[in-house]
């Protein structure tokens, strides 16, 4: 464990002035964790597709929290021309950001092809959050100890990227698809971690996985028996509530001594549940070839091409 005892959002440091960005932050660990960072001060802003779910969310943070800093901003992250609308509204009202929360997915829908033709959990759970990370790396860089926190699965363990089937056209399995987007989250932010260092980027890139919690991301799986499983059988027995999920990427998201390329999940048995700790990234999520690879389909894909201001480019900005 990294601490004696059990860490847990109270132990949040003051995050007045940060500002945060959390995608699906209406509902699950999106909303725990938006609930958290600003009980503790945090300017969040909630990236949601569904603006009026965003806005009960806001509600009941608000009932309990009246001077809580919230705002809701539309963003479908299956959709880039989404992704590109909603990072140019953002420069345009905030001079920076703090710490970029890419939390949000979908869960073993039916094979599905989003607007501009890719798989639907790869282009929801990969693309658009590689795509907003690279269009808001220099909002980042000039923020107060900036942050990526990429939210990925255990499940990458068992993922692969598809190179030569990645609409799943020939070869479509729901469960098998998630893994390979969450295997893409692993693979995204070391390689992000990695090319941030290279740079002397300010910027660190941390990856956090919430074991296993009871979200409707189970159980509004479309697939029924998956609905079955991880809901009705699992959930009482195995799952945390999001709250407790949630404090992997608070901690990744928050905690002063945090290292750059770090994996925070929960330290209990198989990282089911537990409280944060660091755990193991697969090798295969951490190899060079397949980094730079999944980099450069993405960079086409996305038509996104990040540009990695130094530390001292960011200093004459910021000055």
């Amino acid at each position: 464990m990294m601490q004696q005892q059990r860490w847990t959002a109270e132990q949040i440091p003051d995050q007045t002035q940060r500002v945060f960005l959390v995608t699906g932050a209406n509902s699950g660990l999106g909303l725990a964790t938006t609930r958290a960072l600003a009980r503790r001060g945090g300017h969040v802003i909630l990236a949601v597709r569904d603006e009026e779910k965003g806005h009960r969310a806001v509600a009941r943070i608000t009932a309990e929290q009246p001077d809580a800093h919230l705002e809701v901003r539309h963003l479908d992250l299956a959709d880039l021309d989404s992704v590109r609308a909603f990072a140019d509204r953002l420069r345009a009202d905030h001079p920076r950001l703090d710490v970029l929360v890419n939390n949000a997915g979908v869960m073993a829908p039916p094979r599905s092809l989003s607007a501009q033709g890719h798989e639907l959990q790869f282009a929801c759970n990969h693309l658009g959050h590689f795509a907003l990370t690279g269009l808001l790396l220099d909002l980042l860089a000039v923020g107060r100890d900036p942050r990526v926190v990429t939210v990925s699965s255990i499940k990458h363990r068992k993922g692969r990227i598809h190179f030569d089937d990645l609409t799943g056209e020939r070869t479509y399995s729901p469960m098998a698809f998630y893994d390979q987007s969450k295997f893409a989250n692993a693979v995204f932010g070391w390689e992000l971690h990695r090319r941030l260092t290279a740079a002397g980027s300010p910027v660190r890139s941390l990856l956090a996985h919430p074991g296993y919690t009871a979200t409707n991301l189970q159980l509004s799986a479309p697939i029924g028996w998956l609905r079955v499983v991880f809901g009705r059988i699992g959930n009482p027995l195995l799952a945390q509530t999001p709250e407790r999920g949630a404090l992997p990427q608070l901690y990744a998201a928050t905690d002063p001594h945090v290292e750059g390329g770090q994996f925070i999940g929960p330290d209990g048995m198989a990282e089911l549940r537990g409280g944060p700790t660091r755990v193991p990234l697969s090798p295969a999520a951490a190899d060079t070839e397949t980094g730079r690879r999944l980099w450069e389909v993405s960079e086409r894909l996305t038509d996104v091409r990040f540009t990695f201001p130094t530390r001292l480019e960011t200093m004459g900005r910021a000055g």
